[in-house]
């Protein structure tokens, strides 16, 4: 079988530890062809989506630490519709560009093309606002542009977080405690004076046990989770933040919570799900590109990209 990746330039990525590189190699461990594309070479010519799509080799015994690890062959120009899937792995921001891209993938599929995650529950699912579907496992969250508000519920919880809607791997993440003499200058940041909407959220004193990465694929869980541990001092997990990688077994409540979000979310497109889990709490459904892959399989003997495979060429048989 023929498989697209959509995904960005193969030199910015740290294959080692790469989810895309581990399930790309996964797929050709099992003798499937891949080919990948960036965002920008989508693109609609009359009736039909097409790419300029490149074959590529992961090389056998690669080192994976270096640029070394991939050979190329001839690009081509295909209609997604024409490739047996299409594997959407651009990682955010969501700016314009990422969301003509899930317009471009929605009229692919319409034409018969097999996307995941589909363009349409990508996009109809931000990954900050994807938790308000789900309150009861939620920690207070207040979304809204008002400082007013933004100070309001600062007030009542005493010790918040306050994070931007379309970051990443921590950025733009700060911690109110009460009495915090930065609030404003915090608040007129983020909101970039009251015209930006961000995310404020009750403290959870859990994250010094790590912030949770709980994989769901079709809708079920991963056996282990990755929970991310803080630096000393430090209030964010994300490894992109300098935080430390622990596989740990999924115990009954994020298994529980894990198989309720999946069984509502995984029908309406999303085949890949990163739950982000602080405690007993989620704080975001990660939708666009989820992670830790790698770091699960080396520390758990688990083959999280395997599975993902079996599961996308179910999928598409």
């Amino acid at each position: 079988m023929n498989i697209l990746f959509i995904i960005d330039p193969l030199p910015s990525l740290s294959a080692y530890k790469d989810t895309s590189v581990a399930m790309m190699q996964a797929l050709q461990d099992r003798g499937h062809h891949i080919c990948v594309a960036l965002q920008s070479q989508l693109y609609l010519e009359g009736e039909r989506v097409r790419a300029r799509v490149l074959p590529i080799t992961i090389k056998r015994d690669a080192d994976l630490h270096g640029q070394d690890w991939w050979q190329e062959g001839e690009p081509q120009t295909l209609a997604l519709a024409d490739l047996h899937a299409v594997v959407m792995r651009k990682d955010p921001p969501f700016d314009l560009e990422y969301l003509y891209s899930t317009h471009l993938l929605d009229r692919a599929q319409a034409e018969g093309a097999r996307v995941f995650n589909t363009g349409a529950a990508i996009r109809n699912h931000p990954e900050k606002l994807a938790i308000a579907e789900f309150p009861e496992f939620t920690t207070p969250t207040l979304v809204t542009s008002d400082m007013d508000r933004l100070k309001a519920f600062h007030e009542a919880h005493g010790d918040v977080v306050v994070k931007p809607l379309d970051g990443m791997g921590g950025s733009g993440v700060f911690r109110m405690q009460p009495g915090e003499v930065n609030r404003g200058t915090i608040l007129e940041m983020l909101t970039d004076h009251g015209r930006a909407t961000i995310m404020a959220q009750r403290y959870i004193p859990e994250i010094r046990d790590g912030d949770k990465r709980v994989i769901i694929i079709d809708g079920k869980p991963v056996p282990h989770v990755l929970a991310r541990i803080p630096l000393a001092g430090e209030t964010r997990g994300n490894l992109a933040a300098g935080g430390t990688g622990v596989a740990q077994p999924l115990n009954d409540h994020d298994r529980a919570v894990a198989e309720a979000i999946g069984a509502r979310l995984a029908p309406r497109g999303l085949m890949l799900i990163g739950l982000d889990m602080i405690g007993p709490y989620v704080t975001v459904i990660n939708v666009t590109s989820p992670t830790c892959f790698v770091e699960i399989t080396q520390q758990t003997g688990f083959d999280v990209p395997g599975h993902f495979a079996e599961a996308l060429l179910a999928a598409i048989s």
